[in-house]
């Protein structure tokens, strides 16, 4: 069965067998393979009008056409691994961060994008965030901290939220009211978030954020965190085989989401927050109900750990009849 990725719910998976999968998440049928020779997949990010994919490795970025498969643009210039890969909302420009200790910001109008901005955060980064604003950039590291950097006027900030460990991920809620942080040691932090207003014409200021509490989410090393696109939930995902779910009203588990003995090396949810990919090392991909706990789906294809995973549901509607864009629970 042909696949539309634009206009289909469209899932990416990639990991340690060099291959990118693409997936038809309410059949479980890959529909596609693509091959991502010399390198491992990092990272996943399918753009914003749905026709590519950027995938990113060690020493390698690469764009792919979702529609014929193959990398149309190979980035060059990059060193050691790149960890995370994402697009701006418009697609005019994209960030890539890697263990060189460089975020850069890649000019995407032109057949041959080009990187356009480049932040030395002089430590290895694992993982890249942007703000709602699509203006600031968040970059954690493995010093420890988190910089905040604004693309536009070039000002940033430093926060270390606790020595001696690696901050593995950051999110940003999409109401932008909260951002979140998990390390190497298992603790996620949560910051409340308030945008600077000053008066008409005077130079706007960093986004603030305020400490707000710390969550030992997992026993052992974390890996990622994640918001829901209605901004009421939060994953962190662990090598202690379990996704853990929180309410970001009450900061309390909702629901722990376990497999056996393996890494939990990524996540995404779904449109209407009801459900949750997974991506971890037994090649597995899975489809949780998060209200009940259970596997709904297993997509089975990856020969080794699948480490990163992309999703995109069914664009919104903008009917009266049907506002929850829900693309995936209503073919389910």
């Amino acid at each position: 069965m042909a696949s539309d990725p634009l206009n289909e719910p469209i899932l990416v998976t990639g990991g340690y067998d060099h291959t990118i999968r693409v997936w038809q998440p309410y059949t479980s049928q890959c529909v596609r393979t693509m091959q991502h020779v010399d390198s491992q997949v990092n990272s996943l990010d399918i753009s914003p009008k749905r026709n590519m994919l950027a995938a990113c490795g060690y020493q390698h970025i690469r764009l792919y056409d979702l529609v014929s498969n193959y990398p149309i643009v190979n980035f060059e210039g990059v060193t050691k691994n790149v960890t995370r890969v994402g697009f701006q909302e418009d697609g005019k420009w994209m960030f890539t961060g890697g263990e060189d200790g460089k975020v850069r910001i890649w000019d995407m109008s032109s057949p041959n994008p080009s990187c356009k901005r480049i932040f030395d955060c002089q430590s290895p980064v694992n993982a890249v965030c942007l703000l709602p604003n699509q203006v600031e950039l968040l970059m954690a590291h493995q010093g420890g901290g988190i910089y905040l950097w604004d693309v536009k006027s070039d000002q940033h900030d430093h926060l270390l939220p606790e020595v001696e460990c690696s901050i593995q991920d950051v999110a940003v809620s999409p109401n932008g009211a909260y951002m979140a942080a998990i390390n190497n040691k298992g603790s996620c932090f949560i910051w409340m978030l308030t945008s600077w207003s000053g008066p008409p014409g005077q130079e706007t200021q960093l986004t603030r954020s305020e400490a707000k509490l710390k969550i030992q989410a997992h026993e052992k090393y974390g890996l990622r965190c994640k918001f829901s696109p209605d901004s009421t939930l939060l994953v962190t995902c662990s090598g202690d085989s379990t996704a853990r779910i929180y309410s970001t009203e009450t900061w309390t588990l909702q629901a722990e989401l376990r497999i056996d003995r393996f890494w939990i090396w990524d996540a995404a949810f779904n449109n209407d927050s009801k459900y949750l990919f997974t991506a971890s090392s037994d090649s597995m991909v899975r489809l949780w109900r998060i209200d009940t706990k259970t596997v709904e789906r297993e997509y089975a294809g990856h020969l080794k750990a699948v480490t990163a995973l992309a999703f995109q549901d069914e664009p919104i509607r903008s009917s009266t009849t049907d506002t929850t864009g829900t693309g995936l629970t209503s073919t389910h």
